[in-house]
């Protein structure tokens, strides 16, 4: 299959993922897909700043996708609409000149349907979590979180909810590589009980800074409405009222406790 380096983003099965591609190998791989109607191989940079990986800089294992739409912008880059369909490890990397090809070995998911109770608990537990996750992270569309209610795959489920958990690209891949499915939603659970509770955190943060800042300007307007008072008043026309000019005699005098 064609590859296609990927920078900063995992693709799991089951995602649809826009991608901006602007390196000519990567266009090249794209086109060879397009031009024939097959899969490509979307692999992940270990990192993400090398504008010409290698296969050494490249994970291992990566999702097979396909490409449902393909735009040539202006500026020389492509817009690409991709699919991601079944994990994959990459057997060989082969260099044709113009791209990079791979290899690959399609990984099955392992159900353990032996405890099917446990599993459909888990389930349970993650959809009502994620519903928490979506609450208090206000970037996850609405739709997202009413699509992992109506799921009913707990392979489907998983990859979902792990598209959009905002964790670290290497807990991303990490979790592409997790092939048993409970083990999968475990660590995704964990994932998103740690995030929440940052954001719970965040939060409070969030209404203790707005508050104070609703005190100082209602301060600051209470203020301006008793000088515009005193002035209409003709009180403190020098713009000294008597208690400031009260407190500063205060703090020139040296009192004894």
């Amino acid at each position: 299959l064609p590859v296609l380096p990927l920078r900063n983003i995992v693709v799991f099965p089951g995602m649809i993922v826009p991608l901006f591609v602007g390196r000519e190998k990567s266009i090249r791989a794209l086109e060879d897909v397009m031009a024939d109607d097959k899969e490509m191989l979307l692999v992940s940079q270990r990192d993400g700043d090398l504008d010409d990986p290698q296969p050494a800089d490249m994970h291992e294992v990566g999702t097979i996708g396909s490409v449902l739409q393909m735009l040539k912008l202006p500026d020389g880059t492509v817009k690409v609409l991709v699919e991601g369909t079944s994990r994959a490890r990459v057997l060989n990397f082969m260099d044709n000149g113009g791209f990079f090809e791979a290899s690959a070995l399609t990984l099955a998911d392992e159900q353990e349907h032996s405890d099917a109770t446990e599993l459909t608990a888990m389930m349970r537990s993650a959809a009502s979590q994620f519903d928490n996750y979506v609450k208090l992270n206000r970037k996850i569309p609405p739709e997202v979180q009413a699509n992992v209610g109506r799921i009913d795959d707990p392979v489907k489920m998983a990859d979902t909810i792990a598209g959009h958990l905002n964790i670290s690209l290497e807990e991303k891949q990490a979790l592409l590589e997790v092939l048993s499915v409970s083990k999968r939603l475990e660590i995704i659970l964990g994932h998103m009980e740690g995030e929440v509770g940052v954001l719970q955190v965040e939060k409070k943060i969030r209404g203790r800074v707005k508050r104070q800042m609703e005190k100082t300007q209602r301060e600051y307007y209470l203020n301006e409405q008793m000088k515009a008072i005193q002035k209409e008043l003709g009180d403190g026309e020098d713009g000294v009222d008597e208690l400031a000019e009260l407190e500063e005699q205060i703090k020139k005098t040296k009192l004894s406790k």
